[in-house]
């Protein structure tokens, strides 16, 4: 029976990884595709450090949106179905409520796939509430580790948890700050429309690029430990 109960614990880990890669993997290739194919009306081509992730999924900006858009809604919804095949297998309150703020992040970013810039304010809802709960999610990590030193990843996880955590609240925060980093001081979330006379270094695209960056991967990481995982 308890031979039973390890193979199947040993199954849905396996499963939750599948999943949880695929949806990686289709949201960087949506990234990545969409990059590599954007080009301005002038011609330029795409610039971290003052073009958004919305624009790359504006229809009517530019014509192959549904790239990533497709990558962001499916590739979401992939990782969202491995956080529920996980949630079965753990018993740490702590851990349970990382893989639901895990899985409402990854459901803001297939939310933005789903409404894009063009759906002004539903989009700039999902873009909020990826960040929040992004942030939540390395928080609520972060005190299972602290509660269970058994389970311990490896440093590199360590170090890139904080630098998704500092990143993203850095996108949330700043404005508080009242730096004049945009325009009466709004949240970075509100500046995602295009703005023909957009600075060529502008903190939002900066702090949404470097928070995505080091929260996918954060993701990627933890998902990979999904394969040996058994609770």
């Amino acid at each position: 029976m308890e031979t039973m109960l390890v193979d199947k614990q040993t199954k849905v880990s396996k499963l939750a990884f599948r999943f949880g890669a695929l949806g990686i993997f289709g949201q960087l290739l949506g990234l990545a595709l969409s990059i590599a194919m954007f080009e301005q009306f002038d011609g330029k081509g795409f610039n971290f450090l003052n073009h958004t992730l919305s624009e790359l999924g504006s229809y009517g900006h530019f014509q192959y949106a549904v790239v990533l858009n497709g990558g962001l809604f499916f590739g979401g919804l992939c990782v969202v179905l491995s956080c529920l095949l996980s949630m079965q297998l753990t018993g740490s309150p702590w851990r349970l409520c990382f893989f639901i703020c895990f899985g409402l992040s990854f459901l803001s970013l297939s939310a933005m796939g789903l409404f894009p810039v063009n759906v002004y304010h539903l989009h700039i809802i999902a873009i909020k509430y990826f960040f929040v709960c992004g942030c939540l999610s390395v928080l609520f990590y972060g005190v299972y580790l602290l509660r269970s030193p058994a389970s311990q990843p490896s440093f590199f996880t360590k170090v890139t948890a904080v630098m998704a955590f500092i990143m993203m609240g850095a996108f949330i925060v700043l404005p508080w700050f009242e730096l004049e980093l945009t325009e009466g001081n709004r949240a970075f979330y509100t500046e995602m429309l295009v703005d023909p006379l957009r600075p060529e270094i502008w903190w939002p695209a900066i702090t949404q690029w470097a928070g995505l960056a080091t929260f996918l991967l954060w993701s990627a990481l933890v998902i990979n430990s999904f394969r040996t995982e058994n609770h």
